[in-house]
């Protein structure tokens, strides 16, 4: 099939920043995209050939849009799996494959399959609702994490619960309990694979939390890690990809222990925050390599070009409304610094709009300038 330069049409179900940046990468080969996202001001509006408003989770929007495309992917996992699964009996091509998004779409349904196929995870027990959690309360041990098993996102859905009084603000739904893990870093491991079987792996991340708002504050590649510990996390994340048949990019989060073992946290099975940093660090961004798998294309080189950090910007605490970006100005003179912006309007406290990738040859010099374009730049509201 000819992909570039021709009536080929790409299919992405979600508009957000994620289908944003994929389409930089559509525009740069050539190929015409489509887009389905609920909201009229998703980011990947300005950005695709047509743009669709529709529900992700309604089977008849999904599929009728699936109908007008020749593959069709996606930029969230939040999408009705039966119309893809329809779509795929047709004979569309639909990567990752609704069987891979099953297992990975429900929490509880992800970390049973860990344990299925022999793949170091933290203990964990799985509830019907919260209520159901809370009859069983004794036989959990203090503190564990809680996690809703559907709907959560950007640290939404998840608590360190200390005490019984943790559980009175959750809601009442599906979720598990996860033994809290001792960890010294938290990883992660980007795979790319085609449906040819070409199969490679990023370079090893590590992520630096926010305390409160438990979301990603810097992504930093390569992981200040020893070598046989990256080695060990690139064969975990080999073993999760391969398991579960994907196509695309997966994301594979990790946690390392204190005795240098690798458990794996959950998966993504779409180009990830983790990866960002590629953009400009790798010789093939993970963008672009999503794109050359799923359409069935060598894999460029993951390797990468120099040192890289990735700085979340997130709404500032106290402010919602209309966005405004103080001090890019500043960040935008320093060397080394890309500041990308999201394109939502409205800003609110921990909402991420953008990001900021530094890439140096050294890696501390670029540590302390994530530093700085953190303190520097804010994202705050305007009148």
């Amino acid at each position: 099939m000819n992909y570039f330069s021709s009536d080929f049409k790409l299919g992405i179900l979600g508009g957000g920043q994620l289908g944003k940046m994929l389409l930089f990468d559509t525009r740069k080969f050539d190929i015409q995209t489509y887009v389905l996202d609920p909201s009229d001001e998703a980011p990947s509006k300005i950005a695709c050939n047509k743009f669709f408003q529709g529900d992700l989770m309604d089977y008849d929007t999904v599929y009728n849009f699936g109908k007008q495309v020749d593959v069709l992917t996606f930029e969230i996992e939040l999408v009705n799996l039966e119309a893809l699964t329809q779509l795929e009996n047709e004979g569309l091509k639909v990567y990752p494959s609704p069987k891979t998004l099953k297992g990975i779409q429900n929490k509880g349904v992800q970390k049973d399959f860990y344990a299925q196929n022999n793949i170091p995870t933290a203990p964990f027990e799985r509830f019907e609702n919260l209520e159901n959690l809370k009859s069983k309360i004794s036989n959990l041990k203090f503190p564990f994490v809680w996690k809703c098993t559907e709907f959560g996102y950007d640290g939404n859905g998840v608590k360190i619960v200390r005490q019984a009084s943790d559980l009175d603000t959750l809601p009442n739904v599906e979720c598990i309990a996860e033994t809290m893990v001792p960890f010294k870093n938290e990883l992660a491991v980007i795979v790319v694979r085609n449906p040819s079987g070409e199969i490679k792996t990023y370079p090893v991340v590590e992520m630096e939390f926010h305390p409160e708002a438990n979301q990603v504050e810097y992504v930093i590649c390569p992981a200040r890690i020893d070598d046989k510990v990256a080695e060990k996390a690139r064969t975990i994340a080999l073993k999760v990809s391969e398991s579960f048949n994907h196509v695309g990019l997966l994301a594979v989060e990790m946690f390392q222990t204190q005795d240098d073992e690798i458990l794996v946290n959950e998966v993504a099975p779409r180009p990830h925050n983790s990866g960002h940093y590629s953009i400009e660090a790798s010789y093939t961004s993970q963008f672009e390599n999503h794109l050359r798998a799923i359409l069935d294309l060598p894999l460029g080189n993951t390797d990468s070009k120099v040192a890289g950090i990735m700085v979340n910007l997130v709404g500032a605490e106290g402010y919602s409304g209309n966005v405004v970006y103080e001090n890019i100005e500043t960040i935008l003179g320093w060397n080394g610094v890309t500041p990308h912006i999201y394109g939502k309007k409205q800003t609110r406290p921990f909402r991420k709009m953008g990001h900021v990738t530094i890439v140096n040859e050294n890696m501390a010099e670029a540590r302390r300038i994530a530093e700085e374009v953190k303190n520097t730049i804010r994202v705050i509201s305007g009148q």
